[in-house]
């Protein structure tokens, strides 16, 4: 893999690897775009098989997280990091304070946060290293879990789309199938099974789904048959790439707003096999970025409240999509993404303007 070519592709701005032998370190960090401001992401840990796969996932993690920042509003650029290592057995405090220290050498131009694999404990751990990093606990100043502002975005960007496709907004008896079973989903489902609606709900693991059902009534469904429920809504709640060639063909269901990220396995193949298809897709990072809201909070002095009600926006950004989309029939991923490119131009080219000596 030549990495040059890698990062000239989508624009990366860089990429640095981060290696420790005594804490048995391997990290990687990507920033994408700093037009807006710092580049901001989660820290991934996970399995991967060969470098070039993390690089690959690092890259397109950070590369969405600039869109993600740009859609919301956010004055943040985008950013990711990926740690090669097994979250169930290779987490310890020196790991992560050596990884903070990675960030901190970075001058503030990365901050991190968590994300799959790593929680607010990990987080901490790095903040004793670094100031750049959030989604640390309330008691240190943080706000602690963000996925009920994530989860609470979603369901606000899933009303949305329900405004766009039926003319009212309510999802009372709707049926809405939830694949994940995870702490976003948990949260999205009390949601949706307080307005009333039908869930069925999938998930690899039998012990979140019997979690789940200590707390609301719901119909479980295999994870391999979750594609053939026939439904109104289905929510992609756990991985991404699983909206592709063969899945698609099998949805029946007229909308698609979950909180998984990289929903779309190719982004302008499967975008328009949805709609072809007559499915209405909400783009992930605009229905999920209410997590990207929630630890933005903290760069100001962090407050739920704050933090709940600029997720409301996504209400507004999500129309605004769905109308852009339906005016040039285009998909609506290729909608968000001129929104957001059309922000990042137009504040990015004015900072340009007033820094340019």
């Amino acid at each position: 893999m030549d990495y040059f070519d890698k990062l000239k592709e989508n624009e990366h701005e860089q990429l640095v690897f981060c290696y420790n032998k005594q804490a048995n370190l391997k990290a990687i960090i990507a920033i994408h775009n700093t037009s807006l401001g710092p580049a901001i992401g989660g820290t991934r840990m996970w399995t991967y098989a060969t470098t070039g796969i993390a690089v690959k996932d690092v890259l397109r993690l950070s590369k969405g997280m600039t869109y993600k920042a740009a859609i919301a509003g956010l004055n943040l650029g985008g950013g990711q990091a990926v740690i090669i290592g097994d979250a169930e057995k290779d987490k310890n405090e020196l790991l992560f304070r050596t990884f903070g220290k990675f960030v901190d050498s970075l001058g503030g131009r990365y901050i991190t946060a968590e994300d799959v694999g790593t929680d607010v404990r990990d987080m901490e751990y790095v903040k004793m290293e670094t100031p750049y990093v959030t989604g640390i606990s309330k008691a240190l100043g943080g706000s602690g879990d963000p996925t009920p502002v994530s989860a609470y975005g979603v369901y606000i960007g899933m009303k949305a789309c329900a405004k766009e496709r039926w003319g009212n907004d309510s999802l009372e008896g709707k049926k809405i199938v939830v694949q994940g079973a995870g702490r976003v989903a948990k949260h999205l489902c009390e949601h949706l099974a307080g307005e009333g609606a039908n869930l069925i709900v999938t998930d690899i693991s039998e012990s979140k789904l019997k979690r789940l059902a200590e707390k609301i009534d719901f119909e479980a469904v295999d994870p391999d048959e979750v594609y053939d429920v026939e439904g109104d809504i289905f929510a992609p709640t756990a991985l991404g790439g699983i909206l592709n060639d063969e899945t698609i063909p099998r949805l029946k269901f007229e909308i698609v707003a979950g909180g998984a990220n990289n929903q779309l396995e190719d982004e302008k193949k499967h975008g328009k096999m949805l709609l072809e298809k007559g499915i209405l897709y909400a783009p992930d990072y605009v229905i999920n970025s209410g997590g990207l809201i929630n630890v933005a909070n903290e760069l100001g002095g962090y407050r739920q409240d704050r933090a709940l009600k600029q997720a409301e926006s996504i209400y507004y950004i999500m129309t605004n999509v769905l109308k852009l989309s339906e005016k040039l029939n285009i998909p609506t991923n290729e909608a968000s993404n001129m929104l957001a490119e059309e922000r990042l131009n137009k504040i990015g080219g004015m900072k340009k303007i007033f820094t340019r000596k």
